[in-house]
């Protein structure tokens, strides 16, 4: 039964890692074995990475630590060990199988070769061809092996492209993972707006008098200098209110994915929820971990898939928040299906006094990217006269649009 010292394989590992232009010597046979398999090691877990599987250093050093505990004679045991460490996703397990066989295989005999006098212990015994994915996609291409698509199971461009145009309301539980992973990456910009305020700008249409009457004292009260200023420009504020209700419960968690992903990325947003009263979750979301974040918001909303009211909701929004948070020309979002089952006058009343008081009011349906689609429901009438725009929110094609439009309304 072999091991290894963990000491040993952290010291040789950070020499390949960040030495290897350098040369150092190796004393014993220990050291040798210790530097072959190692070496071996780093080029298995770089490959894996070539191949899309994402692995990071620390993973490399606790595979090195597991391996101290298992019989590096039994392929089984490495083989679990490495698996259970290094692979995150289940889609990358097939992937992982084709990579582990075809790089810890027993060599031919056509590539064993001649046999070659082994190297005096001070020598730098040579470094193994790293199997790259040139040399995997030629294995793919032989008989005896089976066929595996790198591109598919590393998740890459081609998955995401699939997932653009599939609604949120047909994702399967792997592929809501993966949505939720590129609406996390996606980069929200908003219009800005122009203040009152000025800065100075040698490019700028007006004389900034005060700046020029202080250069005059320099002078003996000449204005040798002139200089100009410009208005400043500033970001929208953006307030999202999402209706999470029993109609919106297929969307309700991943649009507070979205949520969560434009408060992350623009400066001012406050976000509120609402089914049947209206619950303040800007703080919830200011949280880094967006699992934690969710949670919170989870616990602390009390009529999650219940009833929709959304005049009442927005009648204590217009009440309590509106001075507040619309102030500076601010962009309102509003997430839902239109479905009210309060009274739609009182819904019809509150989107007046919405619209008058914010820069746009953009409604958001799920439902509106389905083909057929009318708003013919009593809430969703009474809302559409005074909405700037309504646009759906059923994919990821739909956020792009969104986060396009958003920013060029000025």
């Amino acid at each position: 039964m072999l091991h290894l010292n963990l000491m040993t394989l952290t010291a040789h590992c950070f020499r390949v890692l960040f030495m290897q232009d350098q040369e150092f010597t190796i004393h014993n046979s220990q050291s040798t074995v210790h530097y072959y398999f190692l070496s071996n090691l780093l080029h298995f877990t770089d490959t894996l990475r070539q191949a899309g599987i994402s692995i990071s250093f620390n993973q490399t050093l606790d595979l090195t630590q597991a391996l101290e505990l298992v019989d590096l004679g039994q392929r089984a045991q490495v083989y679990h060990a490495a698996r259970c460490i290094l692979i995150n996703r289940k889609e990358d397990l097939a992937l992982f199988d084709k990579i582990f066989n075809l790089f810890w295989r027993s060599p031919r005999p056509e590539e064993l070769g001649p046999q070659k006098t082994p190297l005096a212990p001070r020598h730098d015994p040579p470094k193994r061809q790293r199997l790259n994915i040139a040399t995997l996609m030629a294995e793919r291409a032989q008989k005896e092996a089976p066929e595996v698509d790198l591109a598919d199971k590393a998740g890459s461009f081609s998955a995401s492209e699939i997932l653009q145009s599939k609604e949120f309301s047909r994702l399967t539980p792997i592929e809501l993972a993966t949505i939720k992973r590129l609406i996390q990456a996606m980069r929200w910009r908003v219009s800005l707006r122009q203040t009152r305020r000025h800065v100075p700008d040698p490019q700028g249409p007006m004389l900034n008098l005060r700046r020029v009457m202080r250069s005059t004292v320099k002078h003996g009260g000449v204005p040798l200098k002139l200089t100009w200023k410009s208005r400043k420009f500033k970001v929208r504020p953006v307030v999202i209110l999402a209706d999470i209700s029993g109609s919106m419960e297929r969307y309700s968690r991943l649009l507070l994915q979205f949520a969560y992903s434009v408060s992350r990325g623009l400066g001012q947003v406050e976000c509120f929820v609402f089914g049947t009263r209206l619950t303040r979750i800007t703080p919830q979301l200011r949280t880094k971990n967006i699992d934690r974040a969710l949670n919170e918001v989870a616990e602390s909303v009390f009529d999650w898939s219940g009833g929709t009211r959304i005049g009442d909701s927005l009648a204590a929004f217009n009440r309590e928040w509106s001075k507040r948070v619309l102030r500076r020309g601010a962009i309102v979002l509003i997430i839902s299906d239109g479905w009210e089952r309060g009274d739609v006058s009182a819904l019809r009343q509150e989107m007046r006094y919405l619209q008058h008081r914010c820069y746009r009011l953009i409604w958001l349906n799920p439902l509106l990217g389905q083909s057929g689609y009318q708003p013919m429901v009593e809430g969703m009438a009474a809302a559409l006269p005074f909405i700037d725009d309504f646009l759906p929110i059923h994919n990821l094609q739909s956020l792009e649009a969104l986060g396009e439009h958003l920013a060029r309304l000025d």
